[in-house]
């Protein structure tokens, strides 16, 4: 037997469709049931039960219980970050699962990638922040002393970041637009201060960003080009 990191169990986890589609759903973000996984798989309850008994076994999910419900999730935001770069992946290399269709074009142009924007907006974004400047990239992605001015000016926190081990700033393919968007809690913080200041929100039960029409405006403004 081969010495080493096991990736086919991983592999095998991810690689079942039923598994993949659950969690895909649980890249919203959002602490999900077992009954809501069951129909984001499309499949029956005992087998949504046996699937997310394999995915927890594995170190995938972590389940939280909050009265009579369960409540399952990502356990982290490594796994949230690995998963977002295999999304990445199969797009770039022609690997969908649907044709696209008219309800696609919001979640093209902001959505949920985990915890960080991702769509047309959020390559925006990435894109802003290299051309001013405020992100280098040498072989790693890393945020600049312009950037950390940038950070503060737009009423961001830096200091928050050394009390993680999540890579402050890390690049995630764009699956609709098949370029880069910014995650890591760099990636975070953004999507989460634009909501505090009321640019956009998040649609409910959806992983769509939808902003405001001044929101948008601020938005464009603020990340321009």
């Amino acid at each position: 037997m081969k010495e080493g990191p096991d990736i086919a169990r991983i592999g095998a986890l991810i690689g079942d469709p039923a598994r993949a589609n659950i969690l895909t759903a649980l890249m919203s973000g959002k602490a999900l049931t077992a009954s809501e996984l069951a129909l984001e798989a499309g499949v029956t309850a005992q087998t949504a039960s046996s699937h997310l008994a394999k995915l927890m076994d594995a170190g995938l999910l972590q389940q939280r219980k909050q009265g009579r419900h369960r409540y399952f999730q990502l356990r982290d935001d490594e796994i949230g970050d690995a998963l977002a770069s295999i999304m990445g992946l199969a797009a770039k290399l022609g690997h969908t699962r649907t044709q696209t269709g008219p309800k696609d074009s919001a979640l093209r142009k902001a959505r949920v990638c985990y915890d960080h924007l991702a769509g047309d907006l959020g390559v925006r974004m990435y894109d802003s922040l290299v051309k001013h400047e405020h992100i280098n990239w040498d072989g790693d992605i890393r945020l600049t002393d312009k950037g950390r001015a940038f950070l503060a000016d737009f009423g961001i926190d830096d200091h928050s970041f050394q009390t993680s081990r999540r890579p402050v700033c890390r690049s995630c393919l764009d699956w609709s637009s098949r370029r880069t968007h910014l995650a890591g809690q760099l990636g975070a913080a953004f999507l989460q201060r634009i909501y505090e200041l009321g640019w956009a929100r998040r649609i409910d039960g959806s992983r769509i960003v939808a902003f405001t029409p001044n929101g948008e405006k601020a938005f464009l403004k603020r990340f321009s080009l």
